[in-house]
């Protein structure tokens, strides 16, 4: 099955990624979000990711800017999707949130349609149990910068069928996407360890154990990540780890899931990380 267009649903930080990577790759693209203002920063800031990877050369992608953009249209109507073959979903980490929107998207999309929800943490499966084609809803954990992250974790839902899978994956192959497929558990397989990782390390911060740069600091030179913990935080967004956190602390009942208090407290705060331009660290605009 040859995929042409693909609806995206949150114009955020990774909606802004994944429309990106699809214009790149030659889809066409129908990116929506309630927000006009929204969608407005969205075409900005994805003109901008597109101009940046043209100088520095670090993905490639046929024509010029205005051709990828070209691709992309901007809407806040759901009803705009009535023709996709691909929906990809990429609202907050909130099931209240989610949850709305499956039924209504669900009577727009055409029955061949997937749902790809792009989460790091929320149950596929109960997400598909709101919808009338559980077998065609799977999970599809997109890495942030989309278009720099060569792998994605796509999450096989209970009711997932094999259609589905080779669906996803022949859509991923095209931008240019290596996979993992893992089961459905909340959290899956990266966010069970990140959350916990990120989590604990605003634990050693709170406690005064190092200081953000020396905490990553350890990461980055004795284990070679690419980026700290703390670093990890900001770029994700700390009200998107707070969410996800809350999550598994909700679905294993285990306290070991328990939010760093300076973390909730940094969210009160309206400290995002990256998104907003302070975290952890301070970022100067673009």
């Amino acid at each position: 099955m040859t995929i042409e267009l693909v609806g995206v649903i949150g114009a955020g930080v990774m909606g802004c990624g994944v429309a990106q990577n699809l214009a790149q790759a030659g889809l066409k693209v129908i990116l929506v979000d309630i927000s006009e203002a929204q969608l407005q920063h969205a075409q900005q800031t994805i003109v901008r990711s597109l101009r940046l990877a043209r100088m520095l050369q670090k993905t490639a992608f046929s024509g010029t800017v205005n051709d990828c953009m070209e691709r992309i249209s901007l809407t806040t109507e759901y009803e705009a999707l009535q023709q996709v073959e691909f929906l990809i979903e990429n609202i907050t980490e909130k099931w209240e949130m989610k949850k709305s929107i499956y039924p209504e998207i669900d009577r727009i999309c055409p029955a061949s349609c997937v749902f790809a929800v792009n989460t790091s943490a929320i149950s596929i499966t109960r997400l598909a149990s709101l919808t009338n084609r559980a077998d065609r809803v799977i999970g599809t954990h997109f890495m942030n910068p989309v278009p720099l992250k060569q792998t994605v974790e796509v999450i096989r839902g209970y009711h997932t069928s094999e259609e589905t899978l080779q669906i996803t994956q022949e859509l991923l192959q095209s931008l240019g996407k290596k996979w993992v497929v893992v089961q459905d558990m909340p959290g899956f397989v990266s966010n069970r360890v990140l959350m916990l990782t990120i989590n604990e390390a605003i634990f050693l911060l709170q406690d005064q154990v190092a200081s953000p740069e020396d905490i990553d600091r350890i990461f980055k030179e004795c284990f070679g990540h690419p980026m700290g913990p703390l670093e990890t935080a900001d770029l994700i967004g700390l009200d998107t780890i707070l969410y996800s956190i809350e999550v598994l602390y909700e679905a294993y009942n285990d306290s070991k899931y328990r939010p760093c208090p300076l973390l909730k407290k940094m969210v009160d705060a309206g400290l995002y990380g990256r998104k907003n331009g302070r975290g952890f660290y301070t970022y100067t605009a673009n």
